[in-house]
């Protein structure tokens, strides 16, 4: 296994044969690495790049704010709005393709205008390793891949992260709003809402891993396995529930088998 300052050194160098690059920038732990090494060997040739949607939590854009000002790096915000799209919001097996097809075209505009010769994401090495229709649009629209082109993985992200004292080192990941949605369920800007106000009141209450999956009128709620006794609390779940109903929930049920990333693919497989 090579070590990190090799795996750091190969992904510099990478970085400055770029030339110059807009980073589709989320503020999540892979993104924020590459921003980082972005804005350390490309200077002011380089751009981060966030999409304002309604796929993505509010306090997600807050932070990617906060992150890009702590690297340096210029960043730029644009709002993509997807929710117009009636193939999109049918909710197809290829939502994750229309999506990042969508704000990957805008990314590129930007990058254009600005004479930005690359796209780059956050994509590690780990990623194909789920079912992911939205790395097919990366593909189509020729962006890059820092991270998996060296080969470096999810734990990789997070030790480089560490050694680089980003804040976004242990950060848990954050896939867009709509992944909480089972296929062919109708993708609306209600259910958005109550699912990003759900998942920000169970954080708020100190859980750090949780999913807030949506069937029909019920909420299923994934946790970190060692979160679930402490949540099973009779003033807890109680509290939980109450809240989840004023949101809008008939049902709030909670998931035994607690996270595990990408559940709603698991039908995919039967």
């Amino acid at each position: 296994m090579a070590s990190l300052e090799t795996m750091l050194r190969k992904l510099r160098a990478l970085m400055r044969s770029m030339g110059s690059a807009a980073v589709a920038f989320s503020g999540g732990s892979d993104s924020t690495l590459v921003a980082k090494l972005a804005r350390d060997e490309l200077g002011a040739k380089a751009l981060a790049v966030t999409v304002d949607s309604p796929m993505y939590p509010a306090s997600e854009l807050t932070q990617a704010r906060k992150i890009a000002r702590m690297i340096g790096i210029d960043h730029v915000v644009i709002r993509v709005d997807p929710l117009g799209d009636k193939t999109f919001t049918s909710n197809p097996v290829d939502r994750c393709y229309l999506c990042k097809l969508d704000d990957l075209e805008h990314i590129r505009k930007v990058a254009d205008e600005r004479g930005l010769k690359e796209i780059l994401d956050g994509s590690n090495a780990d990623d194909p390793k789920d079912y992911r229709p939205g790395l097919r649009a990366k593909e189509e629209l020729g962006v890059r891949s820092p991270l998996a082109e060296a080969g470096v993985g999810k734990d990789d992200v997070r030790r480089l992260s560490r050694m680089l004292e980003l804040p976004t080192a242990s950060k848990s990941s954050s896939p867009c709003l709509a992944s909480r949605i089972p296929y062919g369920e109708a993708i609306t800007r209600e259910k958005l809402r109550m699912i990003e106000e759900a998942e920000e009141f169970l954080k708020g209450k100190g859980f750090e891993q949780v999913r807030v999956r949506v069937h029909g009128s019920m909420a299923r709620i994934e946790l970190s396995p060692k979160e679930i006794d402490r949540f099973l609390s009779s003033g807890m779940r109680l509290t939980v529930a109450r809240k989840l109903r004023t949101l809008g929930f008939a049902y709030v049920s909670l998931d035994m088998e607690g996270y595990r990333m990408g559940s709603l693919n698991e039908v995919l497989d039967r």
